[in-house]
């Protein structure tokens, strides 16, 4: 692991793959899982103002859900988490007639410039997952055997777990952090080839 400010970052981001593959796996991590998406408070006013943009891409079923409880709930680990329907999908998930992919509608109004918040932090980073800590805050890679495509796309794009999440971890961490990961991603690979040279 390496430690970046009050963070520790896992060495599996360097040495992961992965690059999200929805034309294969359409969307699953918005439907399957015992709980929502991890969500900050601050991110719960967030949803509630978009709430009347996307009201139109959710299912009657989410829209019971969120006037019942809300747009989150505290999960039995203690989390708080977005809201979901039946015990699985996401309240916020639809399905795009155009390509029959699950998909956000938070995101949705957000490239449609109709909202400023993309969609939970939580959401944008994944597979990475974050853990809070008195002293730091721990980054590590979350496998999902949901999201294997994912991990053979990256690799036949030999794309770095943390080269396909510069976005999400610059919009959490800054671009200086960002920068400093660089430099250890840098390091840590001389430092592994040199080890397999031997």
């Amino acid at each position: 692991m390496v430690e970046i400010g009050d963070t520790v970052v896992s060495f599996d981001l360097f040495e992961e793959t992965f690059c999200c593959d929805l034309n294969t796996c359409r969307g699953a991590c918005c439907v399957e899982g015992d709980s929502g998406a991890p969500i900050e408070m601050d991110e719960v006013a967030e949803i509630e103002e978009v709430l009347t943009v996307i009201e139109k891409d959710l299912t009657p079923e989410a829209k019971e859900v969120i006037e019942k409880q809300g747009v989150a709930y505290v999960d039995c680990q203690g989390d708080l988490v977005t809201s979901i329907v039946n015990g699985r999908e996401c309240v916020f998930s639809y399905v795009d007639s155009a390509d029959g992919i699950r998909k956000c509608a938070i995101e949705k109004a957000y490239r449609e410039g109709k909202s400023s918040f993309m969609k939970p932090v939580s959401c944008h980073l994944y597979p990475v997952r974050l853990t809070k800590y008195s002293k730091f805050t721990a980054v590590n890679y979350h496998r999902w055997d949901i999201c294997e495509c994912a991990v053979k796309c990256g690799k036949g794009l030999k794309l770095p777990l943390y080269k396909f999440l510069k976005e999400p971890l610059i919009r959490r961490f800054g671009k200086e952090w960002y920068a400093e990961l660089e430099l250890a991603a840098d390091a840590y690979e001389k430092q592994f080839n040199k080890f397999i040279d031997i």
